[in-house]
């Protein structure tokens, strides 16, 4: 029996979950800007103590990696180590766009149906961090950071039904959705509860990082915005 406690802080979602085999026993979160440093240990204790799990019957911490916000990953990242420092237990990273595929497939149920998932999360502009995977978790395209115009994606499309979701989706939409292979979901949350699957397996297959030098995946360097005076 293995619990493993999952820390998501890649958009604008702080959430946290409580998994034990791979199946989730219960989550915490809220979808506010700005707020994670504030909330997130907090989070933490409310949910182990709602479920009556101490820290130290956790046999692992995983963490959403990335790419996303710089400031949420750096948060989340920061608190999966210094837990994992502290309890002696084995950090697990999920990349952040293969977990919101993985979670899709369950809530919509999309296991084995012939169509391709695109996670999208937001970046500037008209730019979105993103890949694409099949319903089987099979990588179609590599993650990168795209910038959204009428051609983007228009091999797949000519061939394939695309779902585009994630906090990203809406700037893809804008430009595609009149396209018969586009579809969308507005619905979508990025959420802890989506690693409980594949932390499990990481677990399992003792696939774990070094906590002293694990940095969260960041895609692009961090650009401070200028202070409006």
């Amino acid at each position: 029996m293995s619990y493993i406690l999952q820390i998501e802080t890649a958009t604008t979602v702080c959430s946290v979950a409580l998994s034990k085999d791979g199946e989730t026993l219960a989550d915490k979160q809220i979808n506010e800007r700005n707020i994670h440093a504030e909330v997130i240990t907090l989070f933490i204790d409310d949910l182990l103590k709602a479920t009556g799990i101490s820290y130290r019957q956790l046999d692992g911490i995983a963490v959403s990696s990335g790419p996303g916000s710089y400031t949420g990953l750096r948060i989340g990242v920061s608190t999966a180590k210094g837990l994992c420092f502290a309890l002696d237990k084995p950090l697990i990273a999920i990349e952040t766009l293969e977990s919101m595929a993985n979670g899709l497939v369950n809530d919509k149920q999309l296991a084995g149906k012939d169509v391709l998932l695109c996670p999208m999360i937001d970046a500037r502009r008209m730019e979105v961090y993103t890949a694409i995977f099949d319903t089987h978790g099979k990588r179609i395209k590599p993650t990168s950071a795209e910038i959204i115009d009428e051609n983007s994606f228009s091999e797949l499309l000519s061939k394939h039904t695309i779902i585009f979701f994630g906090d990203g989706a809406p700037k893809c939409e804008a430009v595609l959705g009149t396209n018969a292979n586009a579809q969308f979901v507005a619905d979508f949350s990025n959420s802890a509860a989506h690693l409980s699957q594949k932390a499990y397996a990481k677990f399992l297959a003792n696939d774990i990082e070094d906590v002293a030098y694990f940095e969260p995946f960041y895609l692009k360097d961090f650009i401070a915005g200028k202070k409006s005076v």
